[in-house]
């Protein structure tokens, strides 16, 4: 959360706030995506016979927030900022918090793909806000991003 609450405050002050809120929103879209799916499936754990473990919210939040900052630091206008490596960052840290979470035993293998795929389908939607956001600021309609 430290990596986003940054990355959002940069991109705010940087004057992207509409991006900011976009990316901030996504996250806070996270539990109430998760949650009502662990209540729902009320899957137990490997090691546990608690239940609640389907999807990994975990999973989910390490991929909001990492692929989350890495779109706001690298703008989706097309031009080169010099920031191409922060998307290819944020994958491999989601990835390495997903199969940790799989090797250390705190979730089943699709607990983990489960946020994936929702998560995945969750930064889709953002991409396409963000896309809007940037269009909607360089027609000059004077509601831009600032």
């Amino acid at each position: 959360m430290p990596v986003l609450a940054v990355a959002v405050g940069y991109a705010a002050w940087r004057g992207h706030s509409a991006r900011a809120a976009a990316v901030a929103l996504a996250m806070v879209a996270v539990p109430v995506l998760v949650m009502p799916l662990k209540l729902w499936t009320d899957r137990t754990g490997p090691l546990t016979v608690d239940s609640g473990y389907y999807p990994s919210g975990h999973t989910a939040t390490a991929m909001v927030v990492y692929c989350g900052a890495a779109l706001l630091l690298r703008p989706l206008t097309g031009h080169r900022t010099g920031r191409a490596w922060a998307m290819p960052v944020a994958v491999v840290l989601s990835a390495a918090t997903g199969i940790g979470l799989v090797l250390r035993g705190y979730h089943w293998p699709l607990d983990v793909l489960g946020s994936w795929l929702l998560c995945g389908m969750l930064l889709v939607l953002l991409v396409a806000a963000l896309r809007w956001i940037d269009n909607r600021g360089a027609a000059g309609t004077g509601a831009g991003d600032k």
